[in-house]
């Protein structure tokens, strides 16, 4: 029996502090909340999800690197701040070929002016962002479809 096609789900800065962090932006919903609700979702669509965080630019990169070196059918990025601020991730992005999905749980552009632009964004494949824990369920569905 063939394995199952994975999404890798990566996660910047300050994710895990998910359901502290401004409840009121980021809501009540830990990192690990959503976790074991997208490994739910990707078991009834017949994938598995590898779940990720680090406040480290580095290990982002070199993630989305091993993705495509171990197959992934594609990657779910909430980049968080470095979203406004990585030409690095930008650059590893383009640079390889597995579709890359941004996340965001709030909507950056009914934010801060600074959070308007999108090194992430400008790279990946499409972005879904602005509702809440939701937003990364969506980006499974699509991922799911690509």
């Amino acid at each position: 029996m063939a394995e199952k096609p994975v999404i890798y789900v990566l996660n910047g800065p300050n994710l895990n502090l998910l359901g502290t962090r401004e409840p009121e932006i980021y809501g009540a919903d830990t990192l690990d909340d959503i976790a074991g609700r997208l490994e739910d979702q990707a078991q009834a669509l017949g994938l598995v999800v590898d779940v990720r965080q680090s406040n480290h630019e580095g290990h982002l990169v070199d993630w989305l690197h091993e993705a495509q070196a171990m197959g992934a059918k594609a990657v779910l990025l909430n980049a968080g701040a470095f979203t406004h601020t990585s030409i690095a991730l930008y650059d590893s992005i383009k640079a390889i070929k597995t579709p890359v999905i941004e996340v965001h749980l709030s909507n950056p552009h009914t934010r801060e002016s600074f959070r308007h632009k999108s090194y992430v964004g400008e790279a990946a494949k499409g972005t879904i962002a602005g509702f809440g824990a939701l937003s990364y369920a969506l980006a499974l569905d699509a991922a799911a479809k690509l």
